[in-house]
């Protein structure tokens, strides 16, 4: 495995820079037609780029100061929807959503988990009943994010209740304007109004908004559960919208440094973490280079990912003392770190989360950071997957073998 990337004179590195060049403060619409937004899309979207022409392309631009804010401020668009559209879209839907999605004029959103389906998502309620040319949608969504931004969402809904429950769900495209769709704020304790729940009240959904065949949305949300999970692994910290590792090591550095012993070991004890995912993504990037599709890396990564990125947040807050109590989120929000280093207040660069209303500061950061061993699948569902995939253990005791999930319903009452 070779953890060393291209030089700085590889014609790779060369091609973005003359790109940046002609490009020198690109907007979304450039960096998409310059196939940066997806590298690794064919064209028209993007270039066919490999993993390791992608990474670089990443470098370059990151180098150069510039942000693919359609990436970061439409994830689930760019890097969930479009992927789901692209593999199984008709052709109207690919051409009337792909480009705006890449261009980032239109938001998106995920309406996937309900209040009683919990990590059996298989299990959802959310009726789809096929009326003429249309599906009248009924049920209720959580965990909503930034749906109240958002003009679309990827729905997953049941069409087929007699059916075993894997099998009866449908995959839809919902415009979020619709009548009958109704959002209730969930503000969690950062004060953020991040996610909804998203109630559906005789919904008229025009069946061309179908994704696939009806009855395939499983297969579909497997397809765009596996991407969100890749996506949410790589950040290593905050799911790519906050602070890192990194910025830590350099925040403390540039305010002389910390002396007290158990801090430097906690410091040390980061930089390894990091490290060791560091080379985790290579070893996914190295998988790839060779033509092998990564197995449970993904799952090995965010387990570890998401734990490294409390580990980050729980050490910044201690360093703040007893300020850290009350330091507050926002654009004014700070940390002040303790006397132990002898520095003064100290602001975090602002950043560009997926939600236009949120700085991802260290203390939201902190009140942030349990959500992300919940969020995109817990960490127990990750566990289970490591130990019937890799470590061979059986699985659960599937007690509703056989059953449709109209039968689990009545055998849950």
């Amino acid at each position: 495995m070779d953890f060393d990337m291209p030089s700085s004179d590889d014609p790779r590195r060369r091609a973005v820079r003359d790109w940046l060049a002609q490009h020198p403060d690109p907007t979304n619409a450039d960096l998409h037609s310059g196939g940066y937004i997806v590298p690794h899309w064919p064209e028209p979207y993007g270039l066919d780029a490999d993993p390791m022409q992608q990474l670089i392309i990443d470098e370059e631009l990151k180098a150069a100061g510039v942000s693919r804010t359609s990436v970061a401020t439409n994830a689930i668009g760019v890097g969930w929807a479009a992927p789901t559209i692209f593999l199984a879209g008709s052709d109207w839907q690919k051409e009337r959503f792909l480009e705006p999605i890449f261009r980032g004029e239109e938001i998106w959103c995920q309406l996937f988990s309900e209040p009683d389906s919990g990590s059996d998502l298989a299990s959802l309620g959310t009726r789809a009943v096929r009326d003429g040319d249309e599906y009248v949608i009924n049920g209720s969504k959580i965990w909503s994010s930034g749906a109240h931004h958002s003009q679309f969402g990827i729905l997953i809904a049941r069409t087929n209740p007699d059916l075993p429950k894997h099998k009866g769900i449908s995959y839809f495209i919902l415009p979020m304007d619709l009548p009958g769709i109704t959002l209730s704020p969930i503000v969690d304790m950062t004060t953020a109004h991040s996610f909804n729940q998203t109630f559906f009240d005789n919904v008229r959904l025009p069946a061309k908004y179908l994704v696939g065949e009806e009855g395939d949305g499983w297969r579909l949300a497997k397809v765009t559960l596996a991407n969100e999970r890749v996506s949410l692994s790589s950040a290593g910290s905050m799911w790519g919208t906050g602070p890192s590792a990194g910025h830590l090591l350099d925040l403390v550095r540039s305010n002389g440094g910390v002396s007290d012993p158990i801090d430097r070991q906690r410091f040390a004890q980061l930089h390894i973490e990091s490290e060791v995912l560091r080379l985790g993504r290579l070893r996914t990037l190295s998988a790839r280079l060779k033509g092998k599709t990564p197995g449970v890396e993904a799952s090995i990564q965010k387990i570890m990912g998401d734990e490294h990125g409390q580990h980050v947040m729980d050490l910044a807050k201690g360093l703040a003392g007893a300020d850290g109590m009350i330091a507050g989120s926002g654009p004014a929000g700070a940390l002040p770190l303790g006397a132990q280093s002898g520095a003064t207040e100290v602001n975090f660069p602002r950043g560009s989360g997926p939600y236009p209303d949120v700085d991802p500061i260290w203390h939201y950061g902190y009140l942030f950071s349990p959500a992300l061993t919940v969020g995109g699948g817990t960490f127990a569902v990750q566990r289970n997957i490591i130990a019937e995939q890799v470590l061979g253990l059986p699985r659960d005791i599937n007690v509703e073998q056989g059953m449709s999930w109209s039968e689990t319903r009545q055998q849950r009452r």
